[in-house]
């Protein structure tokens, strides 16, 4: 197998992750280049990493590079990701600049794999809740025609990046002690408590940007815009792991049956459910696990042909890095890269 030489563009909360699972997956680097906005020692588990800055020319002698998105240097894809592109490395990004650019392929591998037999040298990682979501419900979608979700989700404060954990932690120290509760990250106090807005509002009146990605996404990667979307998108005080209640509406009958069995066969999809043993999902569990767990498979008899859902993931990993490192493994693997 061939190495690549891999730059990873922000060293927030997910450019840690990819640095760590490109390390635990054996990913075949010929050697791991940090990138950011100024230059810096990090230390991650204990080695010492050195950071240069992110410029166009630092691009030259990269084969792949990780952009971070969001959670790590914000708009470095939009000021540098085709410039990368143009000198010849392969961008894998995990912000949302350019998700839903025609030119851009957005690929979950278990998914949707195909799309990258088009791309053109950028490929975008989906929104973290979206991930989760559709690692459940794609599979039924190919078996069953999906045609309308429900979505509430209950999204970790590691999704709002490294400054968000430490205001949790720092509220919850200050709220046992008696003291002030400050808030700076978010605008009302997250600890003991849930914020129902995630993301501004733009386009749609009443509906966050985080609740319209999930819906354009979702039909962008399943290939069909004719799917119902509707999304309630929750900030809860959990540290890592977003968790999606999911009532889903199919074209075709189904049973819970089935969908166990159809889950149970789905990559990158573990089922836990087993009420009578206290075992669903839930953020504590799939927090460092690749999975997506689904669980609390049941009938919903409110609507015709549908089901209840509720999965969880790590939004780290599955929600961004990993994804993004298995794009790139999937291309090496179609010898596409």
């Amino acid at each position: 197998m061939s190495a690549y030489k891999v730059g990873v563009v922000g060293v927030g909360a997910v450019g840690t992750e990819l640095i760590r699972l490109l390390k635990r997956r054996h990913f075949p680097a010929d050697g791991i280049t940090i990138l950011a906005r100024r230059e810096r020692e990090e230390i991650i588990d204990g080695e010492a990493w050195p950071v240069t800055c992110a410029v166009p020319e630092a691009f030259d002698d990269l084969d792949i590079a990780f952009f971070a998105g969001t959670e790590g240097e914000k708009g470095a894809s939009q000021t540098m990701g085709w410039e990368a592109v143009e000198r010849g490395c392969l961008v894998i990004d995990n912000g949302d600049d350019f998700r839903m650019d025609p030119r851009v392929p957005l690929v979950i591998p278990e998914i949707n794999a195909d799309a990258l037999d088009q791309h053109k040298g950028f490929i975008s990682n989906p929104n973290c809740s979206t991930i989760i979501a559709l690692m459940a419900l794609a599979p039924l979608h190919r078996v069953l025609g999906l045609r309308r979700v429900v979505a509430a989700t209950y999204q970790a404060v590691s999704g709002t990046g490294a400054s968000a954990v430490a205001e949790l932690q720092e509220q919850l120290k200050a709220w046992v002690e008696g003291q002030p509760v400050r808030s700076e990250v978010y605008p009302h106090q997250i600890a003991l408590n849930v914020l129902a807005q995630i993301g501004g509002v733009k386009d749609e009146p009443g509906i966050t940007s985080e609740e319209l990605k999930l819906k354009r996404e979702t039909h962008k990667i399943l290939g069909d815009a004719s799917i119902g979307v509707s999304a309630t998108c929750v900030r809860v005080p959990v540290i890592n792991g977003h968790a999606e209640a999911l009532h889903a509406e199919f074209r075709n009958p189904v049973s819970p049956e089935t969908a166990r069995e159809i889950l149970d066969n789905a990559p990158g999809v573990r089922v836990v459910d087993d009420l009578s043993r206290n075992e669903y999902p839930m953020p504590i569990d799939c927090s460092g696990r690749e999975e997506v767990l689904v669980g609390r498979i049941r009938s919903d008899a409110s609507a015709e042909n549908a089901l209840a859902l509720f999965v969880a993931g790590d939004n780290l990993w599955k929600g961004a890095a990993l994804n993004a490192i298995q794009i790139a493994e999937t291309l090496i693997e179609r010898k596409a890269l």
